[in-house]
C-alpha cells in the first residue's frame, strides 16, 4: 500500500480507544485499530511514557525511536499522573465517551488503579475492556510478569526443533507479542459486533501463553490424539541448504513424488527408486543421508542456479534472505509493505498486511511525542481551558 490516501470512510471511524498498553502486545493491537480509523488515545506516565520509548538508546525522550514508531502511528498521547485522584477523575471522564479500554498490565493492576471492568462499566455500560496478559487471568502464573521470551519457553515453542542436533535458542522475532496482539484485535472486533446486538460492552482478554498454544494447534492435536511430535519443518526432504553465495530453503512435500523431482533438479540419481528411500517411512529413517547428499549438491553452485533448477520441477523453494534484503525485495515493493507518514519521509515503517479498499488504511499522523495531545484530547472531551490549566499547574497533566 502507498502513503497516498483517499477520502473514503475508514471502517473504525468514530470508535474511541483509551490505551494504557505499552511495549508490544497492546500497542500492536491498538495500532491496527488506529490504522483503520479508531481514535486511539495513549495514557502515558509523565516524564517516562511507554517503555518502548526508551527500549533502545535512540532518541529516548522523543517520538522518533524506531521501536516506538513501529507500534504507535495514528495515536495521540496524553501524559497523566494517575497517582493523583484528579488524574483518575480525568480518565473516568474520558471513559464516558470511549468505546474500548486496552491494557497489558499484570492481572489485578487495573483493578488496583480503579480502572477494572466493573468500575468502568458503571460509568459506561457500553465499554469494552481488552486485556492482554502474559499467562491469563487465573491460575498459578496469572500474576507473574509476562514477556515474549518467557512465553516461547513455557508454551513449548522454544523446545521444538526441526532437527534434534539444533541448539536450544530464543526465536529472534517477537512472535508471541505479535500473535497475542492480533488475537486481541480479533477479540475487540468481535466484542464490537456483539455490542451492536446487545447494546452492552464486555471484558475480553488474551495472553501470550494461550496465543502460543493456539499457534501450535496442528502440533498439539497430533500430541493429544496420537502421542507423537509433528513438525512440517522436520520432514525428511525439507531444509535450509547453503550455496556458494547464500542459502536455499526447500520444502520437499505436497507432491506425488517429491524425492524424484528433487533428484532431477539436483542432478542426482532417482533415489525414490531405491527401496530404502522409496516411501516416506524410509525417507524419515534415512533423513541424515538424504540431507547430506542435498547439502553437498547445493554447496556446488549459486542460489540463483539452484532456484532455477528447483522451479523447473515446480518444487517449493526460496532464497534465505536477510531482513535488509527482504525490505527491498521486488515483492515487498509490489505489495506496498513499506509506508511513511508523508511521501519522501525517511522514517519508514511496515504498514498493514491487509488488502482492503485503499481508503481503509490511512496514516493520519506520525507517532506522538509524550503528552503532545493532552490539551486537544481534554478540550474535545469538554474540559474548559481553565480546568486544563489547573491540571497542568497541579502536575496532573504534563
Amino acid at each position: 500500500m502507498s502513503s497516498m490516501q483517499s477520502d473514503g470512510i475508514q471502517p473504525l471511524s468514530g470508535i474511541r480507544v483509551i490505551d494504557f498498553s505499552q511495549v508490544m502486545l497492546g500497542p500492536s493491537a491498538t495500532q491496527v485499530l488506529a490504522d483503520y480509523g479508531a481514535d486511539v488515545i495513549k495514557i502515558e506516565r509523565p516524564g517516562a511514557g511507554d517503555l518502548s520509548r526508551s527500549s533502545i538508546p535512540d532518541d529516548p525522550d522523543g517520538p522518533n525511536n524506531p521501536v516506538f514508531r513501529s507500534l504507535n502511528r495514528n495515536k495521540r498521547s496524553i501524559a497523566l499522573d494517575l497517582r493523583q485522584d484528579e488524574g483518575k477523575q480525568v480518565v473516568y471522564e474520558l471513559i464516558r465517551g470511549a468505546d474500548i479500554v486496552v491494557n497489558n498490565f499484570r492481572a489485578g493492576v487495573m483493578e488496583r488503579m480503579g480502572f477494572g471492568y466493573a468500575r468502568l462499566a458503571e460509568i459506561n455500560p457500553r465499554i469494552i475492556c481488552a486485556f492482554g496478559s502474559g499467562f491469563g487471568q487465573a491460575g498459578p502464573l496469572a500474576y507473574k510478569g509476562g514477556q515474549d521470551i518467557l512465553a516461547q519457553a513455557l508454551s513449548g515453542v522454544m523446545m521444538r526443533k526441526c532437527n534434534d542436533d539444533e541448539p536450544l535458542t530464543i526465536y529472534a522475532t517477537s512472535l508471541c507479542d505479535y500473535s497475542a496482539g492480533m488475537h486481541l484485535v480479533q477479540a475487540i472486533l468481535l466484542a464490537l459486533l456483539q455490542r451492536e446486538k446487545t447494546g452492552r460492552g464486555q471484558q475480553v482478554s488474551v495472553s501470550l501463553f494461550e496465543s502460543m498454544l493456539a499457534m501450535q494447534m496442528q502440533e498439539a492435536a497430533m500430541w493429544l490424539q496420537r502421542g507423537r511430535d509433528f513438525s512440517w519443518g522436520a520432514y525428511p526432504l525439507t531444509g535450509a541448504f547453503p550455496t556458494t553465495d547464500g542459502a536455499v530453503v526447500l520444502v520437499g512435500a505436497f507432491k506425488a513424488n517429491p524425492l524424484r523431482d528433487i533428484c532431477t533438479a539436483l542432478g542426482l540419481p532417482d533415489l525414490s527408486a531405491d527401496p530404502r528411500t522409496a516411501d516416506f517411512a524410509g525417507q524419515v529413517k534415512h533423513k541424515a543421508e538424504l540431507q547430506a547428499l542435498f547439502r553437498e549438491r547445493f554447496a556446488s553452485n549459486t542460489t540463483e542456479h539452484w532456484l532455477a533448477r528447483l522451479d523447473e520441477q515446480d518444487l517449493l523453494c526460496a532464497p534465505v534472505l536477510t531482513l535488509s534484503d527482504a525490505l527491498v525485495h521486488e515483492q515487498t515493493k509490489a505489495n506496498g509493505s513499506v509506508v511513511s507518514h508523508e511521501p519522501g519521509d525517511p522514517l519508514a515503517l511496515i504498514g498493514s498486511p491487509l488488502t482492503m479498499d485503499p481508503s481503509a488504511f490511512r496514516i493520519r499522523h506520525a507517532p506522538p511525542a509524550l503528552g503532545a495531545d493532552g490539551d486537544a484530547v481534554l478540550a474535545e472531551a469538554g474540559f474548559p481551558a481553565s480546568r486544563i490549566r489547573a491540571l497542568r499547574e497541579a502536575g496532573v497533566l504534563s
